[in-house]
């Protein structure tokens, strides 16, 4: 039983018979979930790094450290100018100095005396600063507000600072809601401390300094987003769209009167792994319909050799019941022994042609010796063709034949070749069998001197059931050797055929010499 090779068979092209995938394809991403999931997942992405680089900004904690050491000098120098005017603690002489100094980009500045009380407070040009949207959503998300009331430093932290002789800083200061800096610094009078000058900055400063950079950000996000959604919908599309058709085209006939032939479209020109999918899909397809259709018709063909052994054992039966004459009586019982003998040969060799494919899966190759394989089957076969006065010739090579194979399956095929050339020689008739090895391959033929093969029949022969022998071998063989033993060189990467040995130059015309079977196999 031969497999009918690995050809694709009839399965249509994409163009043709697209109409059939209406469900997945009529939409775009509708019941599509692999594409959905693709946009999303690249659209994920994307939003999660604009979303780190605008809440977790690398940027901010080096321009607070900047904004602080700023902060720090403008203190000292506003301490320098208490100093170089003699100030001595004065709240009314603090209030003009304050006055004659620069407080752009500040919220508060305080003159503490050397208790630490507060004389003089003024703010900034502007008490409140505005921001963008961007601003004040990171200040909301982040917990802290971008305005803040005229508020001094703590006398604390003066205090410190003249007590320590140096800058104090303090951040955040204890302001809810707020983040503030706060600095206070020491002012020096001719002979002791006289007080102290406090600055307070907002650090709500830095996110307006970072807003054009956020906007950036999220401007190069919304672009990103944008060249995502252009390349990614299109990619998830012709990774979706493809494998949604070949599911749809792969769906099991479900018993509606639908065709069973699976029609899958041919993505063979994609140069991916879904082009080779679809080609892997279309072998496998084109397989298995081969397969279906060859045990369709394995199964009609059963039916049929069967049908006509039980016909003749009924018929044999029933002029059994109405015959009485003993000769007719014994001619009948050998006629129904026969045709028992004939279904049971042919019932065994049915369950082993069934059996074979499965078979042939399963057994693992090795590694044999071809040469001693046919060695042993033509001392055999040698022994029955000597009994029965036939020439046997075995012309073999005495070097070893290397090859990977199922051993027995190939000497089955080999076997059955030399039986059917013993049962159309006659006494006198010669049977040879000889091997040659060419580069990676071998030949083995077999060749007799019997009344050869019609012509006609050169290519049925291998066929399921078909036999071509005498009349008087008739229902001695199934017809199924050389059709299994197609299937098993097959199998094994190889060919086999059959010919008419004939005299060279000599037309079909020309009477056979007899029949020589070739096998071409792999080594």
């Amino acid at each position: 039983m031969s497999d009918g090779g690995r050809a694709l068979g009839p399965v249509s092209a994409r163009g043709e018979g697209a109409h059939a995938f209406e469900g997945p394809t009529a939409t775009p991403f509708r019941g599509w979930p692999l594409a959905r999931r693709i946009v999303l997942l690249n659209f994920a992405a994307l939003l999660i790094f604009a979303a780190g680089l605008t809440l977790f900004n690398p940027f901010r904690a080096p321009l607070l450290t900047d904004r602080e050491q700023i902060l720090t000098q403008r203190a000292e120098l506003m301490a320098s100018v208490f100093e170089a005017a003699r100030w001595e603690g004065d709240a009314a002489a603090a209030g003009r100095l304050l006055g004659s100094l620069d407080l752009t980009g500040l919220v508060a500045v305080s003159v503490h005396s050397a208790s630490g009380r507060v004389l003089v407070l003024r703010s900034g040009p502007e008490e409140q600063r505005s921001a963008g949207w961007i601003s004040r959503a990171y200040a909301k998300l982040s917990g802290s507000a971008l305005t803040t009331s005229v508020r001094p430093v703590p006398e604390v932290l003066a205090v410190t600072a003249m007590q320590n002789g140096g800058v104090e800083l303090l951040r955040p200061l204890e302001n809810s809601g707020t983040r503030l800096v706060g600095i206070a610094v020491p002012v020096y009078g001719p002979d002791k401390i006289a007080g102290a000058v406090g600055l307070v900055s907002d650090t709500a400063e830095l996110s307006a300094l970072l807003g054009e950079e956020r906007r950036l950000v999220l401007l190069i996000a919304a672009l990103a987003l944008a060249a995502s959604a252009a390349l990614s919908v299109p990619l998830a599309s012709a990774i979706a769209e493809p494998l949604a058709d070949l599911a749809a085209a792969a769906q099991i006939r479900d018993g509606t009167g639908r065709d069973d032939r699976i029609s899958l479209p041919d993505l063979s020109d994609r140069s991916d792994e879904i082009g080779e999918l679809s080609v892997s899909l279309r072998g496998m397809v084109s397989a298995l319909h081969t397969r279906i259709e060859a045990n369709e018709q394995f199964a009609a063909d059963v039916a049929h050799e069967i049908k006509n052994p039980l016909a003749s054992l009924r018929s044999a039966v029933g002029a059994l019941q109405i015959v009485d004459k003993e000769p007719q009586r014994t001619r009948l019982m050998e006629i129904i022994d026969m045709d028992v003998r004939r279904l049971d040969r042919l019932v065994s060799d049915i369950s082993n042609a069934s059996r074979l494919d499965a078979e042939l899966v399963k057994e693992q190759e090795e590694p044999f010796d071809l040469s001693n394989t046919l060695t042993q089957i033509a001392d055999h076969i040698g022994l029955d063709a000597a009994n029965r006065e036939i020439t046997f010739i075995a012309d073999l090579p005495s070097h070893d034949v290397r090859m990977n194979g199922l051993e027995s399956r190939l000497a089955q095929v080999f076997v059955n070749l030399l039986t059917n050339a013993l049962s159309f020689c006659k006494e006198g008739d010669t049977i040879r069998i000889w091997c040659r090895q060419r580069d990676h391959r071998v030949i083995v033929v077999v060749e007799d001197t019997g009344p050869g093969i019609p012509d006609a029949a050169l290519e049925k022969i291998f066929e399921r059931f078909y036999s071509e022998r005498p009349e008087d071998q008739f229902g001695a063989n199934s017809g199924l050797g050389l059709a299994i033993s197609k299937q098993i060189v097959e199998a094994h990467g190889g060919v086999i055929w059959a010919e008419n040995i004939r005299p060279s130059g000599a037309g079909p015309e020309t009477p056979s010499l007899g029949a020589r079977f070739v096998v071409g196999l792999p080594v």
